[in-house]
Parts: C-alpha cells; structure tokens; sequence
C-alpha cells in the first residue's frame, strides 16, 4: 500500500472513531424506565418528557444515535446542522442552516428553539446535544442588528485570522442564547449537554459557543477582540452601539456560574481531537509505522505551521517507517482572492519546504470534512507531487500568495474529500515517514499521484 494511502486510511479510522453513535452509546442508556447519562440516573416525573435539541455539524447523527437509545420515551425535538448534513429522523425537526456564516435559516433555527423552550415544565428533560458549528447554525439577531450586519461583522472577523475563542467571545455578546443564556431559556427543565469538541482545551464555554455553560468572558473582553483586529471602523455602526451598550451597563452580561440558570444543568464531554488523535496512532502501528502524537496543539497561521511541521519531520531519527500525529486547529489570514481552507493552505506550505531529497508524505484534513469555503477536507502533499507541479508549469509559491491552495491541489490531485462525516474534533495532520529516503527526480513516473474521494460517513 502506498504511504498517501496509507495516511488517508489513518485519517479516515481517526474520524470513524468519533462518529456520534460510537461516542453516545457508551454514555447514554435507558435501563428499566430510567434514563442515564454517564451513570448519573435521571428518572422521569409522571408527567416528564424528554426532549432533543441538537446544534452543530454532528447535529443529525447525534440526534439520530439519541432517537435509537432513547426510543419511545423520547417525545421530540430540533436538530440544526449544516446544509447536506442531514439525516432522516423520526421523532424531531430538522433545520438546515448556514456555515460558517449564519443565514436566515439560522435565525428561523433559533427561534423554532426559543419557542420550544417555552412549553417546557420543571418535570422536563432537555437532551442538549452540542458539536462545532452551532455558533453560526444557531443564531440571532440582537435589537436593531440586521442578519447582514451580522455576517458582515463575523466575515472580516473569519477574514483577519481571529481564533475560535475572539470569535466566540464576540458572538456571545452579539445574542440571547449563547455563552449560557440558553440554559435559562430552557428553564425549568433539566438539561443534559452533551457535546464533541471542536476546540483546543474544550473549554465547554467556547464549544458552540456555550449555550447552556456558564461564561467568564464580558462584554469588555468583546470589545478587546475588536480592537485587537482593527475592526472597529469596519464593522456596522448598529453592532458597535450594541457592544458599546453592554460595556456601559445598559445590556446585561453573559450568566456566569453562580446564575440559578446552571442548578438542574449537567455537562458531559463525549469526544475530543484527543479521541480522533488515539485512534489515528492505533491505526497507524497497526500497519507498522513507529508513531507518535506531537502533544503540542496545533495553533497559528497554517503556511508557517506547514512549514514547523517538515522541520519537524525532517529532524526525526526515530525508528522507521514513522507516524507523526498532531491535532488542533490553524488559521489563516486572507490577503489574497484565492480558494482554499486552513488544511489546504497548511499542506501546501508544507509542500514548499519539503527538501528534494524527502520522500515524506504530509496529510492536512478538517474532521468535518470540510476545510474553508471548499468541498475538499484537506489535502495531502509529496515531493513527487511537487515535480508534477513543476511539469505541469505550476508555481506553487504564487497559489500560496494568493490564499489558493484548493486550485493548486485540483490541478495536482491532492484533494481530500470525504463529503460530511457527521462530525467535528477540529483537524488531523499526518506525517509519513518512510523507512528510506528516495531522491526524486523530475523524470520520475507520476502513476501515483492520486485523488482520494470518500463518501463514507454518509
């Protein structure tokens, strides 16, 4: 087997390993009538419900694996995800909305969920099942904010390189259900959060942007995030009198841990990059490659964290062949009109500094299955592939200036694309490491040179 083969197959076992059915079904049980989250016994009031809201790219599958565990005492709900992520339910609604920018479908998703928060009862039970996406998929628009205001405010802030963290501490403060003020929405109920981690540390108040946790983060921590990107002259005159409201008092802030929100709350952690991260090290060494996870996040401008990593890998003197895993998530900061995503741009850095004497195989992918605006997940780069580049009057280095590695990727098949997975624990990157290094040479055959194109998490 090739190693481009084999590093796609150890990316796609990563992601099988955090499917929803596989990570509920070990947390969440009905057992004589009595509903169980981690061991913890909810039983029902003669009167109770339960109830699924879902948010998130996972969203479907994790309702769908809740509909299977929970059969009929399950009496309905929501689930929202992202276009083309959804999947046939039984017992609750499915809403489609926009990513990674809310749309009027995300708006219509959260108010079907305020107004279903408002026929709840303290006998209720409030199944919250949260995956990365649900800031945007989940949205609302604050008093006098127009939803284009809004997507234009979030849109320079995906576009200057903010992390996870400023983005959601700025969506916090820009609506009425996230960073907790969802779990007072759903009071009196009891709400069980189950969430898949989309972000380093898995901090449940950044996940989705915190619905129903508590949250530390102010609207003065807002407004930092503005300055810091120079935004504050850019974003819409509405959204800066909102923020400006908040710091002087006029609005009220997040609920933070003490709110009584939180008293019947409960939070569980059902998988994380790390999950994604073991599998892939389980898979690894079993095809025989000496593996190790580089514990350091992922984090930063992904052309120069392209480049860290084959300095990296260059410098490996561990036994043969080797596996280097890491994990987390890049950003990039878009200077120019090309196409692309941070695992894109990441590999192509990558590709640039690979030495012509390598014969590494590096594989960046998003374990949603989308990376950027693309349909691709990443992709995975060569030295091989570089000299077809070369024969094919390809200059890599000016598709990097231009934000476009998706096209230099097409025109040299290195795109990965698995179609949605139906989940979200941020991204994988895979280092090959042969057992010898093999200098390439321009003449060499390209009949290897392949483009992978998975639909298997459909």
């Amino acid at each position: 087997m090739l190693l481009t083969e084999d590093a796609v197959y150890i990316f796609q076992q990563a992601i099988a390993a955090v499917q929803p059915a596989v990570l509920l079904q070990s947390k969440l049980e009905v057992k004589s009538g009595v509903l169980y989250a981690e061991e913890l016994p909810f039983r029902l009031h003669p009167n109770g419900k339960i109830y699924v809201l879902a948010a998130g790219k996972a969203a479907a599958a994790m309702a769908l694996a809740t509909e299977t565990i929970v059969g009929k005492m399950l009496s309905g709900g929501i689930a929202v995800t992202k276009y083309s992520h959804g999947l046939p339910l039984q017992n609750m609604q499915l809403i489609e909305a926009g990513h990674p920018l809310p749309d009027a479908q995300s708006l219509i998703a959260a108010q079907a969920i305020i107004h279903f928060a408002q026929q709840l009862t303290e006998q209720d039970v409030v199944l919250f099942l949260l995956s990365g996406g649900a800031s945007a998929l989940l949205a609302d628009t604050p008093p006098g904010i127009a939803l284009f205001e809004l997507q234009q405010t979030f849109q320079l802030l995906l576009a200057s390189g903010a992390t996870i963290q400023e983005m959601n501490t700025l969506r916090k403060h820009l609506s009425a259900i996230k960073g907790g003020q969802l779990a007072r929405l759903l009071m009196p109920a009891s709400v069980i959060t189950f969430a898949i981690s989309d972000v380093i540390g898995d901090d449940p108040s950044i996940i989705g942007s915190g619905p129903t946790f508590p949250d530390t983060t102010t609207f003065a921590d807002a407004w930092t995030v503005v300055l810091k990107y120079h935004l504050q002259h850019r974003i819409p005159n509405s959204v800066i009198q909102h923020l400006q409201k908040g710091l002087n008092g006029m609005i009220a802030d997040t609920p933070e841990n003490d709110d009584s929100c939180f008293k019947k709350t409960h939070y569980f952690l059902l998988g994380n990059n790390g999950t994604a991260l073991q599998s892939a090290k389980n898979t690894a060494e079993k095809l025989g490659y000496h593996t190790t996870i580089v514990p350091r996040h992922l984090t930063g401008e992904a052309k120069e964290v392209g480049v860290a990593i084959v300095q990296q890998a260059i410098g490996y003197n561990g036994p043969r062949p080797g596996c280097l895993l890491f994990g987390g998530e890049t950003t990039v900061t878009i200077q120019g009109k090309g196409l692309g995503g941070r695992n894109q741009e990441l590999a192509l850095s990558a590709a640039l500094a690979l030495p012509e004497h390598s014969n590494l195989v590096i594989l960046s992918g998003g374990t949603d299955g989308t990376d950027g605006p693309t349909d691709a997940a990443g992709a995975y780069t060569n030295i091989e592939q570089m000299q077809q580049a070369i024969q094919l009057g390809i200059n890599a280095t000016e598709y990097l200036q231009q934000n476009d590695s998706y096209h230099f990727f097409e025109a040299v098949n290195g795109l990965i694309k698995t179609g949605p997975t139906q989940t979200n624990v941020m991204d994988l990157v895979i280092v090959l490491i042969p057992r010898f290094y093999i200098h390439w040479h321009t003449s060499h055959s390209y009949k290897h040179n392949l483009c992978f194109n998975y639909s298997l998490f459909l």
